[in-house]
């Protein structure tokens, strides 16, 4: 029998139990829970970190929230735009960000971009690594071209030296790749574990705090996408953004889930290059071909990602299907919202998918979830269906519903105005949003409006 003792710990919330249970009573998730073991009762509780200083307050005396004295926002650019605009206009000194996303997406890559930037600057940057050796470090930043003698690295797991050498030189920016990787001695369990990820975390968020420190800390994700490690992970940190991407496509978008320093709306796009990660100014372009309007199957609309309105092409392949059971493919927008636009084509404008091979895909690799693409998915399918394409010039905006109708959609004029930037002069938009735009489009802009899919289908489909 073992001398320690044990206890369970749900890696999704962080729910504690004395035994293992197949589902996480706190959240309801299945199979969350794993084994820890129970600190030491006889050594000083970790609480001897905390310091009054780090919350910004002199005594336990609560006080006026009027009488609350504001520190001054200092904001350091990363020297990526497009990293600046989703973190709020820079990093804020004291702030901890949470960089998210899949094994080779280029996380590691991004911040020692940023890294760099900072570090020409003259900032003093200290990049810790648990996962790397220096040579590995060396060979991606010269690939990268981001050599510079202010950029101090460290292959350390432990969190003991590198707390000395904070205390003894603090730098202006802190990067620990990965959080998985870094442990505290003092705490029995292994790398990586609830307990070790939640302390580590708790611990380098008041030396940040105390000592005016900006830190990037990369996390490993789970199969579903989720930072791995406990809930609560995302909550002691300022800001967490995830990485996203198809790793066989160039484009990646970097996005904002929780931002106490600025607007969670804020999207950045990047193009992975020879030499590292490219900011994208015209994503309308980016995503756009210039040869598939006259194709079957194709589909133009304008989606918003964050503030910043975005032209993507929706493709569609409907084919005869060989088995019994026909086959659903769908990349890049929501599976279930597609099966219901093909239920609606099916009920409302009288097209019979049963005997067809359905794939849908957004082309680019880029992932877009909201609802006004809708109707560019259905004219793509329809248009597959009949083999007749989309008419030439045309944007699709809407949202449909389970009658047919179309549902009106937000910020339209911005939607708009993109579209006629990129000289489209055809836009279909639900009837509700065109009979509230108040701004009127350029005279070369055709709107048309559309109530239902079935008047969709007559107006943007040939023949």
């Amino acid at each position: 029998m073992s001398k320690f003792k044990t206890h369970y710990i749900c890696t999704e919330c962080g729910y504690e139990s004395p035994r293992w249970l197949g589902r996480c009573p706190d959240c309801e998730s299945w199979n969350t829970l794993v084994e820890e073991r129970l600190p030491d009762k006889k050594g000083p509780l970790r609480s001897r970190y905390v310091d009054p200083a780090f919350w910004g307050r002199d005594s336990d005396t609560p006080i006026p929230i009027g009488k609350v004295g504001l520190s001054e926002e200092m904001r350091r650019s990363t020297g990526i735009r497009e990293f600046d605009r989703v973190l709020g206009g820079g990093l804020v000194d004291g702030s901890l960000v949470l960089v998210g996303g899949e094994p080779g997406i280029g996380k590691s890559t991004l911040i020692l971009q940023a890294a760099y930037q900072v570090a020409r600057t003259g900032a003093t940057v200290l990049y810790v690594s648990g996962e790397e050796s220096l040579s590995q470090i060396r060979m991606r930043a010269e690939r990268i071209n981001a050599i510079d003698d202010n950029l101090l690295v460290m292959s350390e797991p432990s969190l003991d030296p590198l707390r000395e050498h904070i205390s003894a030189a603090p730098p202006s920016l802190l990067v620990i790749d990965s959080i998985q990787t870094l442990y505290d001695p003092h705490i029995s369990s292994a790398p990586g574990s609830v307990s070790q990820v939640r302390e580590v975390t708790s611990q380098l968020l008041q030396m940040c705090k105390q000592r005016g420190i900006a830190a990037f800390i990369i996390g490993h994700v789970t199969k579903s996408g989720a930072i791995a490690g406990p809930r609560v992970l995302e909550h002691m940190v300022d800001t967490v953004v995830y990485f996203e991407g198809d790793r066989n496509h160039a484009y990646r978008v970097l996005r904002a889930v929780k931002n106490r320093f600025g607007s969670t709306n804020e999207v950045g796009i990047f193009e992975m290059g020879e030499h590292g990660l490219v900011g994208v100014d015209d994503a309308s372009a980016l995503f756009l071909s210039n040869d598939t309007q006259s194709v079957p199957g194709s589909a133009i609309t304008a989606s918003i990602e964050g503030n910043r309105p975005i032209l993507v092409e929706m493709q569609a392949l409907v084919i005869g299907s060989g088995f019994g059971t026909p086959r659903r493919t769908v990349t890049g927008v929501d599976y279930n919202r597609t099966a219901i636009i093909l239920a609606v084509l099916e009920k409302r404008a009288g097209l019979c998918f049963e005997n067809h091979d359905v794939y849908v895909s957004v082309a680019g690799g880029v992932r877009i979830p909201e609802p006004a693409s809708d109707l560019a998915i259905a004219l793509a399918l329809a248009s597959s269906f009949k083999n007749r394409p989309v008419i030439q010039g045309t944007v699709a905006i809407g949202e449909v519903g389970l009658a047919g109708e179309l549902r009106a959609v937000s910020r339209p004029e911005l939607r708009i105005a993109e579209a006629s930037r990129m000289g489209f002069t055809r836009i279909l938009v639900p009837t509700r949003n065109a009979e509230r735009i108040t701004s009127k489009p350029q005279p070369e802009i055709e709107l048309v409006p559309v109530s239902s899919i079935e008047e969709a289908l007559l107006v943007g489909v040939e023949g």
